[in-house]
């Protein structure tokens, strides 16, 4: 699962740099934090070493992500809207997400320690390049992202809680994870604002 999300994240991390024209070290830089900066929160939450600074292996997944993102940019017009990329997101977040439901299960977190860090594993990255982009974390804001990490640790603590084995669990929350969030892309959902209800949204009409 971390190898899967390492590599998928960081070349979805470099291809947003690369639409913002960054330089090839940022592109990098950038394509690196998509994919360690969340799961070495959730080490440090789990008072453990992040794994990127234990392992040479570690960063070598980041860097093919990154080189794959720099080859793709060469060969289409629009990467980061290509499927390639879309998928490859979808498939590094419910990696991430079940990652870490199972670090957070085997360091003994409730079930809202589990879901809280398996969702800053899965997102947790997104958001620190975010910042590096200059702008607002768009997992705060825009499209359904966060909340498939949300409903695949729960999946994922969801079947421990009932006796699944580990590897059950696993499948049902990277499931979860994967399926919501194709779906959400493919039919356009989101979560409401305040400003959809009620006189909020009158006045927003009038100013229309």
């Amino acid at each position: 699962m971390n190898t899967v999300g390492l590599v998928a994240f960081a070349l979805v991390g470099a291809t947003k740099a690369i639409r913002e024209e960054f330089d090839v070290f940022g592109i990098a830089v950038v394509g690196l934090v998509t994919a360690f900066a969340g799961g070495a929160t959730r080490d440090l939450l789990v008072n453990r070493v992040p794994l990127a600074l234990r392992s040479l292996g570690e960063i070598s997944l980041g860097l093919l992500g990154v080189g794959l993102a720099v080859g793709l940019s060469v060969v289409l017009d629009s990467p980061d809207d290509h499927p390639i990329t879309l998928v490859a997101d979808a498939v590094g977040l419910a990696a991430f997400t079940t990652a870490g439901a199972i670090v957070a299960t085997d360091a003994g977190l409730s079930g809202f320690g589990v879901v809280a860090v398996a969702t800053i594993n899965a997102v947790g990255g997104g958001a620190f390049a975010d910042i590096l982009l200059d702008r607002s974390p768009f997992i705060l804001f825009d499209d359904f992202y966060a909340s498939c990490a949300v409903l695949g640790g729960s999946a994922y603590w969801l079947a421990v809680a009932v006796g699944a084995a580990g590897s059950t669990a696993a499948v049902a929350c990277a499931t979860v994870a994967v399926g919501t969030r194709v779906a959400a892309v493919n039919y356009g959902w989101s979560l409401p604002t305040v400003q959809m209800f009620g006189p909020t949204r009158e006045r927003i009409g009038d100013k229309r």
